[in-house]
């Protein structure tokens, strides 16, 4: 039999707290817009740098477990928070703001399709639920 984690095995929310989680998502998504929106910076470096996370997606290649620490490390709001909070404070240089801004805007946006943190499992095995191939049946080896 194939040893396919299940939602509750691997921590994932489901129902009502599943939906809340990603509604802050998109909360998170849009007030880094708007935010951003407000440094009259370049709506095309906004566009150019969206995706910039994403890159820890080469993590997967190394294995599912330094994948899913590499993703989770790009994808967690700590570090760009404590950027913006400190930028502000600090009066630091509006493109550092900015950058944050757009790299919190991922991660929000990101959360609101239901891309959450990733288990050691496998990529589609997340705290927002399973996504992708994870949510296929699980197959049953009758050998």
């Amino acid at each position: 039999m194939t040893d396919i984690p299940r939602p509750e095995d691997v921590g994932a929310v489901t129902g009502s707290v599943r939906v809340l989680l990603r509604l802050e998502g998109l909360a998170l998504f849009g007030l880094a817009v708007a935010l951003y929106s407000q440094t009259h910076l370049s709506w095309l470096a906004f566009a150019a740098l969206f995706l910039v996370p994403d890159i820890s997606f080469l993590g997967y290649l190394a294995g599912p477990r330094i994948g899913a620490a590499a993703y989770n490390a790009a994808h967690d709001t700590f570090a760009p928070i404590a950027i913006v909070v400190t930028g502000y404070f600090l009066a630091a240089n509006y493109i550092v703001l900015a950058v944050s801004l757009i790299w919190l805007a991922h991660i929000g946006f990101d959360r609101a399709l239901g891309y959450g943190l990733k288990y050691p499992a496998g990529f589609g095995y997340t705290h927002l639920g399973l996504v992708g191939k994870a949510r296929r049946p699980v197959e049953m080896d009758v050998s």
